[in-house]
């Protein structure tokens, strides 16, 4: 699964370790939420937690997007939001200090823009706007079920396990199909409607996971980190699951 060494701003090498391959990391777009009114894009810790797992294991990391160019952090999953949601997260605020991270965060390419050959496996960044950005994508389907289809690691976390609910394989069936995954839970969910005093999602990622015959959706403990591989899918419950999610799809490239 190794592929070649090319020389990129934005790679940070930890450690002295060896150069593995490439891992691609996708993110939503900036959006609107329909729901609440709010500017939403991803969730900071998906990014950041796994991005440092897989930087220490020596694997490269591009970051791309639904639509290109600039890409935000949802406000809660900000280290430095006024809210003090996310004060905890100093892997976020570290990097938050690293002037190439940043940049990169400015200029992101649209993920039909490259080319999956180059990269060892795949991994869905989560928050809230993948609920209105990778649902329905059919360019993001289809590059997940593509690494998916060439039994490389293809992982995706939180509110991104979304794209699962509609992604097929090329035979035409479901990629979850007689699969165990998990995502965002309805106790999660509950959680934060709760502590905003509005229903935030259009919908229930655990609503229309159960409505799906043969496939196992299952979740933990509200909050827990938590994620599951089935084969070459690595999906994780929520934000406090990438690292966990990250080392699934480290230990599957080990191999």
């Amino acid at each position: 699964m190794k592929t070649q060494i090319k020389e990129i701003e934005n790679y940070v090498h930890f450690h002295g370790a060896e150069y593995k391959g490439k891992v691609l990391m996708v993110a939503s777009s900036p959006t609107i939420s329909e729901q609440t009114g709010w500017s939403i894009g991803f969730w900071a810790a998906e990014l950041t937690h796994p991005l440092h797992v897989f930087q220490e294991a020596g694997y490269e990391v591009d970051l791309v997007s639904t639509e290109g160019g600039k890409i935000v952090m949802d406000s809660y999953s900000n280290p430095t939001d006024k809210s003090g949601y996310s004060a905890h997260d100093v892997v976020s605020l570290g990097y938050m200090q690293q002037d190439w991270f940043n940049e990169m965060l400015q200029n992101t390419k649209k993920l039909t823009e490259v080319d999956p050959n180059n990269y060892d496996a795949i991994f869905l960044i989560g928050g809230q706007g993948p609920m209105y950005t990778f649902k329905g994508n059919k360019d993001l389907q289809k590059l997940f079920v593509n690494f998916y289809e060439a039994n490389k690691p293809s992982a995706a976390v939180c509110h991104s396990t979304t794209l699962l609910l509609e992604a097929k394989k090329s035979s035409g069936e479901l990629l979850i199909t007689d699969k165990m995954w998990t995502g965002f839970a309805n106790t999660e969910e509950d959680f934060a409607d709760n502590a905003v005093g509005m229903k935030i999602q259009p919908y229930r990622i655990e609503d229309e996971a159960r409505k799906i015959p043969n496939t196992t959706f299952k979740v933990t403990s509200p909050f827990t980190s938590y994620a599951i591989a089935d084969g070459n899918l690595i999906t994780g419950q929520q934000q406090n699951s990438g690292y966990a999610a990250a080392k699934l799809l480290v230990a599957q490239l080990s191999k």
